[in-house]
């Protein structure tokens, strides 16, 4: 067991050194395309030949290979509010894979302070304070923005990552939901299934190879929805995520 903790904390290290060396080549690229696009066209630039290359070769570095499932569901030329649970560190690079569609995560105030990584998400994503009611406000009207130009958002309704087995998702908030009603635009639910598994949140230097897998559920059409409906569409894409995870922990024992 103690031999089993110390290869996961050394293969813990060398992830953290990949990462540490991708970052940097990432962010020289964006600059690139920063330097040579204009604001409007860089997000589709940065995320066809930067976002989603950066995410493959992370995911082949790291020997975690994405197992996504249906897919086929996510029309690449349409728009959409991506959801997704949060279980690991390694979730990002998932998502990246998950579809080909070009999009913007919603990430916490708090990343914007991480050397490079904080730069590329201000120029190319968005991001939010949770504590504070009028950032969330401005945020939900910067993603309207986003779709409006024909770029999807990614955002996680558990609003942190869940470190615990127990219950199987946070409870989910309504922004993403909201946002989804408000403007019309279909909503598409990625469940993770065992992401925590390979990257334990209380452990975070304990890396375990191996393949993650995920699920897509058929989008959700809003076009009809009014603000009314909140309450049954969350309840509606929570019951899904759950039953894919319970499924999941059956399977797995």
């Amino acid at each position: 067991m103690i031999f089993i903790r110390l290869l996961k904390c050394l293969f813990g290290i060398y992830a953290a050194i990949v990462f540490g060396v991708m970052l940097l080549v990432s962010f020289i690229e964006y600059l690139f395309v920063f330097l040579l696009f204009s604001k409007e066209r860089s997000p589709h630039i940065a995320h066809k030949i930067i976002s989603i290359p950066w995410a493959k070769m992370l995911s082949w570095l790291f020997f975690i290979p994405a197992k996504i499932k249906n897919k086929n569901f996510i029309d690449p030329k349409k728009t959409y509010v991506f959801i997704a649970n949060h279980r690991s560190l390694i979730d990002i690079p998932i998502y990246a894979l998950s579809n080909t569609n070009t999009l913007r995560f919603l990430a916490k105030a708090e990343l914007t302070k991480i050397p490079m990584m904080g730069y590329i998400i201000k120029r190319l994503y968005l991001s939010v304070n949770r504590t504070d009611r009028a950032d969330r406000n401005r945020s939900i009207e910067i993603m309207r923005k986003s779709l409006a130009e024909g770029i999807s958002v990614f955002l996680c309704p558990e609003g942190t990552r869940n470190k615990e087995i127990n219950p199987p998702l946070l409870d989910f908030r309504d922004g993403a939901f909201r946002l989804a009603i408000l403007t019309k635009t279909p909503l598409a639910a990625l469940t993770l299934l065992n992401s925590g598994e390979k990257l334990n949140s209380k452990r975070p230097l304990e890396f375990c190879p191996g393949a993650i897998y995920a699920i897509w559920d058929k989008p959700i059409e809003t076009s009809e929805m009014t603000l009314a409906d909140l309450p049954l569409l969350k309840e509606m894409v929570r019951t899904k995520m759950i039953a894919h995870l319970e499924e999941w922990r059956c399977k797995a024992h």
